[in-house]
């Protein structure tokens, strides 16, 4: 399977496990080793300078904490817009990536950024796995879904760039057993 990092990875609707239901996953990195990323798509309600300070003046005043995963959701991972991009730790797409884990002090060269409690994470063959048991859609990512200013309806809209095929899908219920 080619690299997926760049990609988003949108919950199929065979997907239940809670900590995926209805995600949009941003994969950071991917190679035959494993794979990394960041849930896109949940605020969890909390800003980013009260729930991390010192990270506080990387985003817009105000704006939330995202649940990035289920992996080490006490640290703090951090995707940027970088002006440029050789000053990330992991480059994604573009311009866009992770910051580094040990960053200067110097945060001249970040855009925008948004910040995540946790990271979700795939072993070697895990997410192939998964991808072939059709629990994942996968499309390109963009700037724009990576900071949107909607999160609660971004999985909605990424499914509808898929086209009429997925129209159905984007308006079940998450729970289909109240359909």
């Amino acid at each position: 399977m080619r690299p997926l990092t760049g990609h988003l990875l949108l919950s199929n609707a065979s997907l239940f496990d809670p900590n995926f239901r209805r995600t949009v996953v941003l994969i950071g990195h991917h190679d035959e080793d494993g794979a990394v990323g960041v849930v896109l798509n949940r605020p969890l309600g909390v800003p980013v300078d009260e729930a991390v300070p010192p990270l506080g003046d990387l985003v817009a005043p105000g704006e939330d904490l995202f649940e990035g995963g289920p992996v080490q959701p006490d640290g703090a991972v951090v995707v940027a817009l970088f002006s440029d991009p050789t000053k990330a730790g992991l480059l994604a797409f573009g311009s866009v990536g992770f910051l580094p884990e040990e960053p200067d002090d110097d945060h001249d060269g970040i855009v925008r950024a948004r910040v995540f409690a946790g990271y979700s994470g795939w072993a070697a063959g895990q997410l192939e796995e998964e991808i072939g048991e059709e629990s994942w859609l996968l499309t390109p990512a963009t700037e724009a879904d990576v900071f949107t200013g909607e999160p609660d309806r971004l999985w909605q809209r990424v499914i509808a760039r898929l086209g009429p095929a997925y129209a159905v899908m984007r308006t079940m219920p998450t729970d289909p057993a109240m359909n």
